[in-house]
C-alpha cells in the first residue's frame, strides 16, 4: 500500500449491506466472494493517489466507489449492470428515501436548502482540492431564482478517473445512475446531460419534479449504460 492515509474498508458504512446481498444471492459462496472483495479493495488502494483519506469531505463517495468496483469484479457471474442497479440505488441513496418523507423539492424553501447544501459541499471540495488535487473538482453555479434551479458540476471525478485507469467504465454507471434515483426520492428531477465518464463534466441540475423544466426532458440510457437527460 502507498504511504497515503486511505480509508480502510471497515470504516465504510456499506460492508454489512454488501454481505447481506451476497448471502441472499450466492448462499454458501457469499463469504468467499466477500473475502475476495476485501482483497481486491485493498489491492486497489495500492494504486490510489492521495485523496486525504477521512479528511476529504467526499471520502465516503470516493472510497465507496472503490468498494463498488471491487465488489463487482469479485462477482463470479458478472451480472448485467441493470440487474444490480436497484441494490446500488438503495445502498447509496437510502438516506434520500427516508428524507423524502419530509423533504420536497417542489417547495421553494426546500429548493433553497438543497442549493445551500450544494454550495457548502462545493466550498468544501474546493478547499480539499488545494491539498488533494486528485479529488473532486467542483464548479459552483449560482441559484436560478427565476426557474428555481440548484446547480453545480464536477470537472473531475475520482471514481471516473479510477474507472478509466482500470478498464471499468462499464461499471461506473452503477454509481452515476443512482443520482437520478436519489433526487427522485426527494420529489425532484435531476437534469444531467453527461458525467465525467461519458462527457467533459458531471452536471447536477436539480429542480422539483413539478417544475416545468422537468417536463422538458426525458431520461434515456446512452450506449455506455449511463442515464442522461435528453431534451424532448
Amino acid at each position: 500500500m502507498t504511504g497515503y492515509d486511505h480509508l480502510p474498508i471497515e470504516k465504510l458504512p456499506y460492508p454489512k449491506k454488501y454481505k447481506k446481498w451476497l448471502k441472499e444471492r450466492y448462499g454458501e459462496e457469499a463469504d468467499r466472494i466477500w473475502a475476495q472483495t476485501v482483497r481486491q479493495y485493498n489491492d486497489y488502494l495500492h494504486d490510489l493517489p492521495d485523496y486525504g483519506g477521512k479528511k476529504n469531505g467526499h471520502a465516503i463517495a470516493i472510497y465507496g466507489g472503490i468498494l463498488m468496483f471491487a465488489w463487482y469484479v469479485s462477482l463470479p457471474d458478472q451480472p448485467p449492470i441493470a440487474e444490480l442497479q436497484p441494490f446500488v440505488n438503495s445502498l447509496f441513496m437510502g438516506s434520500f428515501t427516508r428524507l423524502g418523507k419530509i423533504f420536497d423539492l417542489n417547495r421553494p424553501r426546500d429548493m433553497k436548502l438543497i442549493d445551500m447544501i450544494f454550495r457548502r459541499s462545493g466550498n468544501r471540495d474546493r478547499k480539499d482540492i488545494e491539498h488533494y488535487p486528485a479529488g473532486f473538482v467542483n464548479v459552483d453555479v449560482p441559484y436560478d431564482k427565476e426557474h428555481h434551479t440548484a446547480r453545480y458540476y464536477f470537472k473531475q471525478c475520482p471514481n471516473a478517473e479510477f474507472a478509466k485507469a482500470h478498464g471499468l467504465l462499464h461499471v461506473l454507471p452503477l454509481g452515476c445512475n443512482c443520482d437520478f434515483f436519489g433526487i427522485s426520492e426527494i420529489h425532484g428531477t435531476l437534469i444531467r446531460c453527461g458525467t465525467c465518464g461519458n462527457s467533459d463534466v458531471c452536471d447536477y441540475c436539480v429542480v422539483g419534479n413539478k417544475n416545468p423544466l422537468a417536463s422538458e426532458y426525458e431520461i434515456v440510457t446512452d450506449e455506455n449504460g449511463f442515464l442522461i437527460s435528453r431534451k424532448k
